[in-house]
């Protein structure tokens, strides 16, 4: 009973904390409801990141690429193809003629992005530790310059314009919790855990037949389908969509939200996505001047940046395993006590069952006169 209440608490402690944004957000202005849409959002991108890093220990710089995949598609099949013909006139003829609506825009941002990094995790997902890390940054610049210059498929340097705006507070919420749902549901599946076996142990893993590539590229695919997801989403909420947008300063911003939260466990992604995307939107918007209470505080351009690049250094030496230490919500609660599931303290193989016999003693021999 106690491991079935730890397993919802997994599932619904995240759900909870979107619902808590979501209806504080609601009670807020037009534009500062854009705000926290903008913030699950991002946490929506951050837990396409946990579903790879988190569970396979590799560093990746590159899910910021399924992002910018799903939302360059979704923003150009969505925009009206007057605004396509006049703005990207080079485009493939399909791209500047096909008009989907945003819901199949959604869906279309997810596949892509789940198909880019399956070719993507076939040619890279063989290499470990540094080299995997430098290899995905290069996905992400080879992402960016192809979206930037190449005119077939996009407007170049300039933004996709007249994107309909349709992700709301509530679209964000949901995306959030899809997104939520699907990590969850894949983190209890068999290939999960094996995956997690090889980001503990790798050369222990291998030992007893557990395929590393194969384990990381079903992650590494399924977060590319969430990044990509994450992307229609982002371009529905701006309207528009640039290249400078899905670059560095995303991919920076997610990993210190994953950080800062806790690398390990889902909870650690949606917390530090919620709670680093309410600290940046504060920084961002004191760049500008706000008031708290009669005070009136203004910052230095580009301050924002460097705190949440300072609280992701002190985060990485004061507590490495981020502010929930990688545990799931609540799960120090159900982990204590001697009805523990997998590690407590009487185990299956010793435990005795209920219509057991005790083991048939032998009789010494009697002895003869």
């Amino acid at each position: 009973m106690r491991s079935k209440f730890r397993l919802v608490a997994e599932l619904v402690g995240p759900l909870a904390a979107v619902a808590i944004v979501t209806v504080y957000g609601s009670t807020m202005s037009i534009a500062q409801q854009g705000n926290v849409t903008n913030i699950l959002v991002t946490a929506t991108i951050v837990v396409a990141l946990y579903v790879f890093t988190g569970n396979s220990g590799v560093m990746s710089f590159g899910q910021v690429s399924f992002v910018a995949v799903g939302a360059f598609a979704a923003g150009i099949l969505t925009s009206p193809t007057l605004s396509r013909q006049a703005n990207m006139p080079s485009l493939f003829k399909f791209l500047g003629t096909t008009q989907i609506s945003n819901f199949d825009s959604l869906l279309l941002g997810a596949g892509l992005g789940a198909l880019f990094a399956l070719l993507v995790g076939v040619v890279l997902l063989r290499l470990s530790g540094l080299s995997a890390g430098i290899a995905t940054f290069a996905v992400l610049e080879i992402t960016y310059d192809v979206l930037s210059y190449w005119d077939k498929i996009g407007p170049g340097v300039m933004p996709v314009v007249l994107v309909p705006v349709t992700t709301t507070l509530v679209m964000g919420a949901l995306g959030l919790g899809v997104a939520i749902a699907v990590a969850f549901a894949y983190q209890r599946t068999r290939s999960c855990r094996l995956l997690r076996a090889t980001r503990e142990d790798a050369v222990a893993a291998q030992g007893i037949g557990i395929s590393i590539f194969q384990h990381r590229l079903i992650a590494f695919t399924i977060s590319g389908a969430i990044a990509g997801f994450a992307g229609a989403l982002f371009v529905h909420e701006l309207g528009s969509i640039s290249t400078g947008q899905v670059y560095i300063d995303l991919t920076f911003a997610t990993l210190a939200m994953l950080v800062v939260g806790g690398t390990g466990s889902l909870w650690g992604a949606v917390l530090g996505g919620i709670a680093l995307g309410v600290l940046e939107t504060f920084l961002s918007n004191a760049e500008n001047g706000v008031a708290i209470g009669s005070l009136h505080v203004t910052l230095p351009n580009g301050l924002s940046v460097v705190i949440v690049g300072v609280i992701m250094v002190v985060v990485l030496i004061f507590a490495p395993r981020g502010i929930t230490g990688s545990h799931e919500f609540l799960e120090r609660f159900f982990s204590h006590g001697p009805a523990k599931t997998g590690t407590g303290t009487e185990s299956e193989s010793t435990a005795k069952m209920p219509d057991e016999e005790p083991p048939e003693v032998p009789l010494s021999p009697r002895p003869t006169s």
